[in-house]
């Protein structure tokens, strides 16, 4: 009995097909064509130029204003009268609020009337001794009644000036009675309520003048040792925007003893509507200089070795190196080079991660700088 083997029918046509394509590889003589090499990937370039890089810190300020009082009444008594509201504006002199004054007012009157009776009594002796002078000379008065008349109007003229001095010193108590504002400025929260007694040391309000603020900011004592004459502070705002700038005009000349911090200050004319013990932020520049900057995502990092990728023309053709660099400080968006790059130098800032060094590449056009501009890069805030 012969055994009879069947061929499936799909297997029997892979193998024919497998057949003929080994016999026109066979007929042909030749290997597969090589595929075809990528086109070189297009990248952003920046071509490095030097910019300003400034060594800044920044600091909590707090803002005080330049004249600001508590004000006391210079008498006792009720308050009669209040002129002003909390966050009011008043002039140098305006009246803020009144003391009664009906006890210092009665006591002028008196004086007043004094007043009156003394200048009456001097003029009285003034004509009486003009009398006694004519009579004199005609020989019908005694030299000692007209010593008597001298002596008489000198002393109605002492009583007179004693009255007057009395009318200035009421007067002068008067106008304590009504409080007035030293300079033009703000007025802060009214302590007192109608019919309050006050005295002497009673708190009334505050006055703050706003229109010239300064800044106080307490620095470390190694970062004091490093400020100019012209060292500038720049007060911002809650998005870093510089709102003001002034070069300080004070620096401490002893550090705190318990804090070992050194303030300085600044003053400024307040354009921004800022207000007195108002917390700020505050930048100190502590130098300028030119140096060539990097963005931070054109930074390439290997085993912790900060790289570029540079471009560069080598055998006819656009190529990327590898190249090592030195960091320095990181500002908002850049860093600063310190040393592996040159000025002139044109370094990818695209495609970072597709990069391999060697690798052709094709360069767009026109030269982009992402997130470096001048002064782009300051020290980090301490």
């Amino acid at each position: 009995m012969r055994l009879v083997k069947r061929v499936r029918p799909l297997t029997a046509l892979k193998m024919t097909l497998w057949s003929t394509a080994l016999l026109v590889a066979a007929g042909c003589g030749g290997k597969p064509p090589p595929p075809a090499a990528p086109p070189p990937r297009e990248v952003q370039v920046l071509t490095l130029t030097p910019s300003e890089v400034r060594d800044t810190s920044e600091y909590l300020g707090s803002l005080l204003s330049r004249q600001n009082i508590t004000v006391l009444p210079q008498v006792a008594g009720y308050v009669r009268r209040i002129h002003v509201k909390p966050g009011q504006k008043v002039e140098a002199g305006a009246t803020l609020l009144e003391v009664d004054s009906r006890t210092e007012t009665a006591a002028l009157d008196s004086a007043q009337a004094q007043q009156s009776s003394a200048d009456v009594n001097k003029e009285l002796a003034r004509r009486t001794f003009a009398r006694t002078e004519a009579l004199y000379k005609e020989g019908l008065a005694s030299a000692q009644e007209m010593e008597q008349g001298r002596a008489q109007l000198e002393a109605s003229e002492a009583a007179a000036r004693s009255a007057a001095a009395q009318v200035a010193q009421r007067q002068v108590q008067l106008q304590f009675h009504a409080v007035r504002a030293p300079f033009a400025g703000t007025v802060g929260d009214v302590l007192v309520r109608l019919g309050d007694f006050v005295g002497a040391t009673t708190p009334l309000t505050t006055i703050a003048q706003a229109d010239v603020l300064e800044v106080s900011v307490s620095l470390p004592s190694e970062r004091a040792r490093s400020l100019k004459p012209d060292t500038v502070l720049e007060v911002l705002d809650s998005r870093g925007q510089v709102l003001l700038t002034s070069p300080l005009f004070f620096v401490a000349p002893q550090a705190d003893p318990r804090t070992q911090l050194v303030e300085v200050k600044a003053a400024f004319q307040n354009t921004v509507g800022l207000r007195p013990s108002e917390l700020v932020r505050a930048r100190i520049v502590y130098s300028k200089r030119d140096a060539l900057q990097l963005p931070a995502l054109a930074v390439v990092r290997l085993s912790g070795q900060p790289f570029a990728m540079v471009v560069q023309e080598k055998e006819g053709k656009t190529v990327v190196e590898r190249r090592p660099i030195t960091l320095g400080t990181l500002g908002e968006m850049a860093y600063v080079i310190e040393s592996g790059l040159k000025q002139g130098d044109r370094v990818a800032v695209s495609s970072l991660q597709a990069l391999r060094d060697g690798m052709a590449v094709k360069v767009k056009s026109p030269d982009a700088a992402p997130g470096a501009g001048p002064g782009a890069a300051t020290a980090g805030s301490r």
